[in-house]
Parts: C-alpha cells; structure tokens; sequence
C-alpha cells in the first residue's frame, strides 16, 4: 500500500508522546514493506529542521514540512469568541499546508491518507478533491474531553469559562467530522466506544500505543537508583504540568516528611520556570534528557499525576516495557489494561499516593514484582508488530469498501 501520513507536528525525532506514537505506527508500516510518504506541520511550539533528521529517515518516509505559527494570538482569539468555531482547530489551517498537500496528491497516487489528530481534519475536502484514497483518522485522544476536564480543574473562574468555552466548540467539531472520514483508529477502545456512542457510523477500530520490543531488554546494564521517583513527559502539555504541580504541593511534603533521603527526577522538555526555580527539597528538576530509556532504567518508580487528559499514557507503557514500578492516577492511566496492586498502582488522592510510594520504597521485591508484572502486560499488549497487522487489516477492510 502507499499511505500518506499528515502529522500534527514532526515524528522525528521521537521524543515525546504525540511523536513517538506517529513515529511507530510509520515506522511499523515501512517495515512492514508499505511506502510512506510524511507531511508534517512545523511550528514554533514543536520545530525541527529537516536538515537535522538522519538521512536514511528522510529518503524512507519522504518526509517534508512546512511551517505554521501555532502561537495564541490575543486578537484572534477573542474574535473567534463570536465565530462559534473551534480556535484549536482554526491555528492549523494554513494555505501555504494546504498548497503543498495538493501539489503532492496532484503527483502521486495513495491507498491510504492517514490524519494524525483531529487538527489536520480542516484538509478533508481538499484531499478529495486531489486524491481517490481513503481517509483514516489516527484519533490519540478524544481532543475536547483533555480541555474539558483541564476547565474543571482550572481555580480561576474568568479562565475556566474561557477553557469550558474552547471545549464546547472544539467538542461541536470532533463530532461534527466523525462521518467525513472513511475509518477511525483509536489509540483505546474506549475512545472508540465514545465515538460510536456519538453518531459515528464508519468503520472504527482501536490500535494501542505500540512499542518495539528490541528496545526494551531486561537487564539494561544501567544502574538503577532504588529508592527514587521519576516522571517524564513534556511540560507544554497542560496536563502534565497541573499534575506535576498537584503532586509537588500536596504529595511531596507527606513524602519527604516520612522520607526524607527520597529523591524525585523530573524530567522533559520545557519546564516551567516555577518548577526549575523552585529550592524544593530533592525534588530534581532535569528538563529535557537526551536519552530517555537510560533515564527511564536509572530510576525505579514513575508517577503519574494526572487529573486531565485523553488517550494513552505512552511514558506509562514505555516504563512499563522497562520493568518499572508505576504509581497513576486513574485518568492517567486510562486505555491500559491494568490491574490495581497488580502490575499499577492507582492513587487519586495525595493520601492514596503516598501510601502507593510507601509501598514501593520499603518494599523492594514488591517494586521490582510490580515492575515485571506491567512488563508481560506490555508485551501482551502493545507489540508493534502485531498492531500494525491490525491496522494493515483495518485499511483493506476499508480499501475494499
């Protein structure tokens, strides 16, 4: 088959959630003997140079980007308040994009035009007007419910009214294109529950997060710190960052009041600089790492403080993968087939959380049993290989259509 994939944002390099997933599924499909051809946005909230992307990943995917300021622009979106449109979906509407998406249809013929998130949705009519292939939407979260529930927890009333309000008309959206598409690949199954139960009427399957599992050995041969505490993950992301702040204020002083040895790593791109000026006792505040397995196998548990959000927790799945011990609240870990005490630890409260990073620090076998537990649940449920022989099933089944 050839597929078109349309990115959000650049797959390379690989770094953090959205990335790493589109990176996979295009990844797994070129191995898998298919041609890929990647358009992807470029903007100043996630640039990238195409010079500085290896060589032997451009002449396989094709890859090609154009720019597009994503930035909030305070005039535009106020106005837009008037507009009943989605403002989210708005700032990737871009004529020079839409230019060279035509001038690669008008060159080339695909089986498959795959959209990754809902925000390349607004090039729909543009792709049939230029192309006879099939159109499939890599949904990777229900885009509305994360600022739904960001709104929820927002204090402040002006900016909560604001969130609610930007929630609404990019929910109006998503539901309102559901039927324009010809398939839907959910990241989880209850996404694609939701879908349906929403009027969606077109093929939809659920594709998990797949990882290669090469990548992930047993034995690292990287030392691990026990005891310590990680969380990794972009701090742009909203939720991470809200998260992030609920555990520093109301988790990590019960923490380092019963152990005060205990160290916490945070670690990933753009930390805000409340957190990087903060003097907060061994809370250590990395940023980003340039390599984020060997960070990943040098602590032993990962929290994820979640309160907001959609889809899939990759970081989540890929500390899993690594044998590490994972603590989350129930939204965060959302899409994973888990078992409570069994291969997570689900703590929703500061006190449940507490007692979950008690468990683990004074209890190594317990740690490391939980570790291996979320292991085989990887493996049996987020191989790569296996996904994309779902996936490549789920095109034909349309094609075929």
């Amino acid at each position: 088959m050839k597929v078109l994939v349309l990115c959000n944002k650049s797959p390379f390099p690989p770094k953090e959630g959205g990335p790493i997933a589109m990176n996979t599924i295009i990844e797994g499909l070129i191995n898998a003997g298919h041609k890929v051809k990647v358009l992807a946005i470029n903007s100043n909230k996630y640039g990238v140079d195409v010079k500085d992307i290896p060589e032997d990943y451009r002449q396989k995917t094709q890859i090609e980007t154009v720019y597009i300021n994503l930035a909030v622009k305070p005039v535009d979106a106020f106005l837009n308040l008037f507009t009943g449109k989605s403002y989210h979906v708005e700032r990737f509407i871009s004529a020079a994009f839409e230019q060279k998406l035509i001038e690669i249809l008008k060159t080339n013929q695909f089986d498959i035009v795959q959209l990754e998130t809902l925000y390349i949705s607004p090039y729909i009519e543009t792709i049939r007007k230029y192309s006879k292939a099939k159109i499939v939407l890599r949904s990777h979260n229900i885009e509305h419910l994360i600022w739904k529930r960001v709104a929820e927890i927002t204090k402040n009333p002006l900016k909560s009214w604001y969130l609610h309000h930007l929630s609404r008309t990019l929910k109006n959206y998503e539901l309102g294109v559901l039927n324009l598409y010809d398939g839907i690949a959910t990241i989880t199954k209850k996404d694609g529950d939701y879908f349906l139960s929403h009027g969606c009427k077109i093929p939809v399957i659920a594709i998990p997060f797949g990882i290669n599992l090469e990548n992930f050995t047993e034995n690292s041969g990287i030392e691990t710190e026990f005891p310590s505490l990680f969380h990794i993950g972009a701090m742009n992301w909203m939720p991470n960052e809200e998260g992030i702040k609920w555990f520093v204020e109301k988790v990590w002083p019960l923490v380092t009041g019963e152990f005060p040895a205990l160290k916490c790593y945070l670690a990933g791109r753009e930390m805000p600089d409340w957190l990087t000026n903060s003097k907060i006792k061994n809370l250590e505040v990395i940023g980003e790492v340039d390599d984020a397995f060997e960070f990943i196998y040098s602590k032993a548990i990962e929290i994820v403080p979640l309160f907001s959000g959609s889809g899939i927790r990759i970081k989540i799945i890929e500390a899993m993968a690594a044998g590490r011990a994972v603590i989350s609240t129930s939204i965060g870990a959302e899409g994973i087939n888990i078992e409570n005490g069994e291969n997570i630890l689900i703590a929703d409260t500061p006190e449940e959380f507490f007692d979950g990073i008690k468990k683990c620090v004074t209890n190594e076998t317990f740690c490391l049993t939980l570790g291996q537990n979320a292991r085989q649940l990887v493996f049996r449920d987020h191989s790569n290989q296996k996904l994309i022989i779902r996936l490549e099933g789920f095109y034909q089944q349309i094609i075929s259509r």
